[in-house]
């Protein structure tokens, strides 16, 4: 008897296209290397701050450690539906509309899961966060890459939008502002892009993240545009607002069909979210405007540290509007973007990510995460200014 197994033939097709995250790549690269500074980590360097903590603490204390609803917190639900309508004039039923999940990741898969059915057609502009295009493939759908440019700052046009939908388009991914390129649209980007949606009848999954750190102006929520409410899912969380990584959660706002749908692969998959994070999250609305504010000040003196730096050791790069990300060219190196990378690595010890991890349209350019310290991006500076002369 041959007890030997091709354990191989047992995974699923559909996993053998889907490559590795080509951001951890840099990290595993990275890893026993001494004295090395990280450009690559989306995280805040800030600690959650303590009144949130310390909510969480009590709730452990009071024993608060049960499941919660499928749906959430209703406390939490009514906190979010209070915050959209006071800062963007959307109402949102926080009984139906509003669905709590673990982390935007989540979100993300389960609000592609709901809505896609095999051969379906799902936009993605690029450059784009790494997660998009694996998560319709894991659903059966088709990522249709349409390429946004530099000279526009990466924005999707509704040309650019138009080109590539056809009669099994199904959804459009947007994520303003941009990870990686710190790219936002305003409200008349955004209205060019709803038309679109609405003559074509497709649906807007907007991952809106970095919404708190929009630098210029007021951020615009995809769904207060007019007729957008519903013909949007939104995706929203506490990662980078309140430094809440490890909370790990999120919401989704939708229209009632959707996110019942959404809720049904959530409570099988997931069941509800951590109630501990739940109640941090609770905090965090009610009490922590003003830590957000704080950091998102130091993150806008970070932003123009890095930006005038990198501008001045010869890497162009124009102003990212939000987010914590700086996306300079290095088309004038004759690097790619991987060997560019990979080498300030290996010769000056600093991680950044290469564009092209974010699809060929990032290509040439590099994804500098400026959520550090000052002293951390002023000596990084100093090491690719080394890196650049030794070309």
């Amino acid at each position: 008897m041959n007890d030997k197994c091709d354990s191989e033939r047992f995974v699923a097709d559909v996993m053998r296209k889907v490559p590795p995250s080509g951001i951890r790549k840099y990290f595993d690269l990275a890893s026993g290397i001494g004295g090395v500074i990280s450009l690559g980590v989306g995280e805040p360097d800030f600690v959650t701050p303590w009144h949130i903590r310390e909510a969480c603490i009590h709730s452990l204390e009071s024993g608060k450690t049960s499941y919660t609803s499928n749906f959430g917190l209703m406390e939490l639900r009514e906190e979010i539906a209070k915050l959209y309508s006071h800062e963007h004039g959307v109402q949102y039923d926080p009984i139906s509309e509003i669905l709590i999940m673990s982390g935007v990741s989540e979100a993300l898969d389960v609000a592609i899961r709901a809505i896609t059915n095999p051969g379906d057609e799902i936009i993605v502009p690029q450059p784009a966060y790494v997660a998009y295009i694996p998560s319709v493939m894991f659903a059966g759908g088709v990522p249709v890459p349409v390429v946004t440019h530099p000279d526009n700052n990466f924005k999707l046009t509704a040309e650019d939008l138009k080109r590539v939908i056809t009669p099994r388009t199904k959804a459009l991914i947007i994520n303003y502002p941009n990870n990686p390129t710190g790219t936002i649209m305003d409200r008349k980007d955004l209205e060019a892009i709803a038309k679109v949606v609405s003559e074509h009848d497709i649906i807007v999954i907007s991952d809106e993240v970095y919404e708190c750190l929009t630098y210029n102006g007021k951020h615009t929520c995809f769904s207060s545009i007019e007729g957008m409410k519903d013909r949007t899912i939104l995706l929203n969380g506490f990662s980078k607002a309140y430094a809440m990584t490890g909370f790990r959660l999120a919401y989704a706002l939708a229209p009632s069909p959707v996110v019942d749908a959404m809720m049904r692969i959530h409570q099988y998959c997931m069941l509800c979210a951590p109630i501990t994070a739940q109640i941090g999250a609770i905090e965090a609305l009610r009490n922590g405007n003003e830590e957000m504010q704080r950091m998102k000040r130091d993150y806008d003196r970070r932003r123009h540290l890095i930006v005038s730096g990198l501008n001045r050791i010869g890497l162009k790069c124009y102003e990212p509007k939000g987010a914590f990300y700086a996306f300079p060219s290095v088309k004038g190196t004759g690097l790619t973007s991987e060997k560019f990378a990979e080498r300030l690595l290996r010769e000056q010890k600093v991680v950044t990510i290469p564009g092209d991890v974010f699809g060929p349209a990032g290509e040439g350019f590099l994804r500098c995460s400026y959520a550090t310290s000052k002293d951390q991006i002023i000596e990084a500076l100093n090491r690719m200014e080394m890196f650049m002369r030794s070309l």
